[in-house]
């Protein structure tokens, strides 16, 4: 099955290059999860895990992008150094979604990155990650984060067994030696005293591991956050996105608006035209006692009822009076009742529940258009629709067993759907191929 899938990117300006690069729509978060509130124990648990692990992510990282890095830079004269570094930066990207993934398990999700995308096509494009400065403050990261690790290792691990080590002191000391000496005995420490001093310091790295878990974990988390995000690139990247939406909300609306005009010109103004003729041919005969006066008042009727259906077509790009009454799910019966194939309307969550009106709007203006296409060009049998309201968002699907050859292309129907779908910042996907069509997508609902 063929497939035509509509993606929006976003432009970069690059310093470097001067040339306009784009980047995915996609913001990755660094953490799938909300971060909730954890107890004391929780929490002190998941510092030391990621002041712990932290290190042995570290060891093989540091490695490979010092081993990768040095081999494609030596190599590069012959060509080979570039696939080296590419696999350099692409190796320091994998440990680095490690390392933001245990930063989100410890302390909460890391502001969103945005990575560059490959938006040409030849050696341009397989070029394009050794010129994402992202991917290379991922390999600086690897770098200057290993000492970092090992401090933060050794630091850790040396308050975590410290305490306990000295306030048990006063059992394994009486296991070892008699000949063997005390730190204490280095230092003129009497042997009555050094049992208390034992304990003393004991409590105090008992008492401070929390507050030392907790600093070492956020210098971790600060040197991650430092050059592992990029934040004004994805402010970029959503401030395009909303000049995306909002051109395409203009196009939708003077599309819309052009083509209500011209199917208004063409259709029902020039049928009332006609009609007006016939019903001042009938009054003038009527008035000189002729015939053929009833005949041309049903025609006019006749007239009449063609230009209602016509208006009844147009106003499919105008919020019906049900959508605005019965809300999204009724007005989305309503619109497969009409249409000439069977229809079968699948809903999830929607019952008794009315969406913001931007959400409701798009919804049923996708579902009607799809269902009218089908009814004109699939050749199909039968059609689903799919509604399924999420947490914030709203899944629309519309499937057909036609014929298939849906795309996406200027001056057809589907191409103005896709730009009311992204004037509400969601995408317009298509698959459309012998075994039929499906048009999807998420909605947001805010």
């Amino acid at each position: 099955m063929s497939a035509t899938n509509i993606l929006t990117r976003y432009p970069e300006s690059s310093a470097e290059s001067g040339e306009e690069e784009t980047m995915s729509r996609s913001v990755e978060q660094s953490s799938g999860t909300i971060a909730r509130p954890r107890g004391f124990f929780g929490q002190l648990g998941r510092d030391l895990g990621y002041c712990l692990a932290s290190f042995f992510v570290g060891i093989p990282a540091f490695a490979a992008a010092v081993a990768l890095f040095s081999a494609g830079l030596s190599t590069v004269i012959i060509y080979l150094g570039i696939f080296i570094l590419i696999a350099c930066v692409f190796t320091a990207s994998f440990f680095a979604s490690a390392e933001r993934r245990l930063s989100g398990w410890a302390r909460g999700p890391l502001p969103p990155h945005v990575y560059r995308s490959r938006n040409r096509g030849g050696i341009r494009g397989f070029l394009t990650p050794l010129g994402d400065s992202l991917r290379w403050r991922e390999v600086i990261h690897a770098v200057v984060a290993f000492p970092v690790r090992v401090a933060v290792f050794c630091l850790a691990l040396t308050w975590l067994v410290t305490g306990p080590g000295l306030l048990t002191a006063f059992f394994w000391k009486g296991y070892l030696p008699e000949e063997s000496h005390d730190v204490w005995d280095f230092v003129g420490v009497a042997k009555p005293y050094q049992g208390w001093l034992d304990a003393a310091i004991g409590v105090l790295f008992v008492l401070t591991l929390p507050v030392m878990l907790k600093g070492l974990a956020l210098l971790l988390r600060v040197l991650a956050k430092g050059l592992l995000c990029n934040q004004s690139a994805v402010w970029k990247a959503r401030a395009a996105q909303l000049e995306a939406s909002r051109d395409s909300a203009v196009a939708a609306e003077a599309g819309n608006l052009r083509r209500i005009e011209r199917d208004i010109h063409d259709g029902p103004q020039q049928r009332l035209v006609r009609v007006s003729m016939d019903l001042k041919s009938a009054q003038r005969r009527m008035e000189r006692g002729e015939a053929g006066a009833t005949e041309l008042v049903a025609e006019a009727l006749q007239q009449t009822q063609d230009t209602l259906n016509e208006l009844r077509a147009i106003s499919r790009g105008i919020a019906p009076p049900i959508l605005l009454d019965r809300g999204l799910l009724a007005a989305v019966e309503a619109s497969a009742a009409r249409t000439p194939i069977p229809v079968s309307v699948q809903a999830e969550g929607l019952e008794g529940r009315r969406l913001p009106e931007k959400t409701e709007n798009t919804a049923y203006f996708m579902v009607a258009e799809a269902l009218t296409n089908v009814a004109k060009h699939a050749n199909a049998r039968r059609a689903t629709v799919e509604l399924t309201l999420a947490e914030d968002t709203l899944r629309v699907s519309v499937t057909d067993d036609g014929q298939g050859g849906a795309h996406v292309g200027k001056g057809h129907g589907l191409a103005g759907l896709a730009e009311r779908v992204e004037a509400l910042g969601a995408v317009l996907s298509v698959e459309s191929g012998s075994g039929g069509t499906s048009l999807s997508s998420v909605l947001p609902l805010s």
